[in-house]
């Protein structure tokens, strides 16, 4: 009964506001139809994140129905004609060496928990064709995408249990270097290059997620990451929330360059609401952001770009865009800026259901290729004392366990000798 007063209220307000936007706004009318026709899948939302923060990602004490302490919840979502969403899987970079797995492991068990607990507004899905399906049956598409390659452990094995889990994209580095890839930091040159981009194992990386299908996400890595990749992925990459720096010159960005090389690859960059990553300062507004859509396409055109709001991950978005519920108002700034039809809804979803359905491809033509099992080099991740090396023929293993022996009997010795003295 409530959950009929529910959809009774927000059906309400939904043709309350259309009468209003037909009225007061052309655009806005027109870029509703195309959101009903076509599905807006967003590249990064950090709900989950949220959840752990707020919650210690205990749901039984949440209502995504009523929770008003983040950018996301139910309301929102249908108010923002979502689409279907790439839930990110983030955990923080001093996990790495630590707990990342487990940690990653729990905000991927969330997203399933979300789905589970609201099956008439979220439907987990892994493929284009579940996003579809979603979005025919009026719920949000859950899809997960882990952020940061420290959440694998630098392990093949466990980033094909992750895709066993539904991941359907790894962000290769967050803001820190991996053993096999260097972080975004790296360009602003606090932190120092470790790999120049990848590793070997980085680039067997990179052949194993064409094989799986799964999407590489670029943003959070360096230039030098960015051309590797582009220049070896079978498959198309996403830049799942990273902006344009011709408009902003962070380096969290994307060079006009790396566009052309995106377009080539028949890729796509999701545009960063961050206001940091949008006009490079503490404040924005909802135009500034359409800049970056406007830019994209002049550079390298409108199939390459979409939406990666960044929500419930960033502290600071802009005027007009302050949570999830205020996207169409972004669509409708593309409309009134000349932006067709084909180009929003090819921005909206079209382009991103591409990406994937071509990496299935990829994925489906690789399928008699063997998983690739040979492991990291050991002396590439010896350093984390938390890492043993159980399986490799690691050849002074008996060296430390020998001088491992050895101090024990010194220390017994001194004790003897210590003990020898006092009497």
């Amino acid at each position: 009964m409530l959950y009929r007063v529910f959809l009774a209220v927000h059906f309400a307000a939904w043709i309350s506001s259309c009468v209003f936007t037909s009225a007061e706004d052309p655009h806005m009318t027109r870029a509703l139809k195309l959101m009903s026709e076509t599905p807006l899948i967003d590249g990064h939302n950090d709900l989950p994140w949220q959840l752990r923060k707020q919650f210690n990602n205990q749901l039984n004490k949440v209502d995504l129905k009523t929770l008003n302490t983040t950018h996301t919840n139910i309301p929102k979502i249908k108010d923002g004609r979502l689409g279907a969403q790439f839930w990110s899987a983030y955990v923080p970079c001093d996990t790495q060496y630590k707990d990342a797995v487990r940690q990653t492991l729990e905000q991927i068990e969330v997203v399933h928990r979300i789905c589970k607990e609201y099956p008439q507004f979220f439907e987990f899905a892994v493929s284009s064709g579940d996003i579809l399906n979603a979005f025919r049956k009026n719920k949000t598409a859950s899809l997960i995408g882990v952020e940061g390659g420290h959440s694998i452990d630098s392990s093949l094995a466990t980033l094909r249990i992750m895709y066993h889990l539904g991941v359907r994209y790894l962000t290769l580095t967050h803001s820190c270097n991996t053993p096999w890839a260097d972080n975004w930091l790296v360009d602003t040159e606090s932190e120092p290059s470790q790999h120049n981009g990848l590793s070997p194992f980085g680039k067997q990386l990179i052949e194993e997620m064409n094989r799986m299908g799964m999407l590489i996400d670029l943003a959070h890595v360096t230039v030098a990451v960015m051309n590797q990749v582009l220049d070896m992925s079978k498959a198309p990459v996403i830049f799942s929330h990273s902006s344009a720096y011709s408009v902003c010159p962070h380096k969290r960005n994307v060079p006009d360059d790396i566009l052309k090389k995106v377009k080539a690859k028949n890729g796509i960059v999701m545009v960063n609401f961050y206001n940091d990553y949008v006009t490079c300062s503490h404040t924005a507004k909802l135009s500034d952001v359409a800049d970056h859509f406007d830019h994209i396409k002049k550079v390298a055109g409108a199939d390459i770009i979409g939406f990666g709001g960044d929500y419930d991950g960033v502290t600071r978005l802009p005027e007009g865009l302050e949570d999830v519920s205020k996207v169409p108002n972004l669509v409708a700034e593309l409309l009134r800026r000349g932006w067709t039809d084909e180009e929003v809804k090819a921005a909206l979803g079209n382009n991103l259901l591409r990406v994937l359905k071509e990496a299935e491809m990829v994925r489906d033509s690789l399928i008699d290729k063997a998983p690739n099992d040979v492991p990291i080099p050991y002396e590439e991740v010896k350093e984390n004392q938390c890492r043993t090396s159980y399986g490799y023929d690691v050849k002074d293993a008996g060296h430390f366990h020998s001088l491992s022996t050895l101090a024990l009997l010194l220390t017994l010795l001194l004790q003897v000798l210590v003990t020898v003295a006092a009497s």
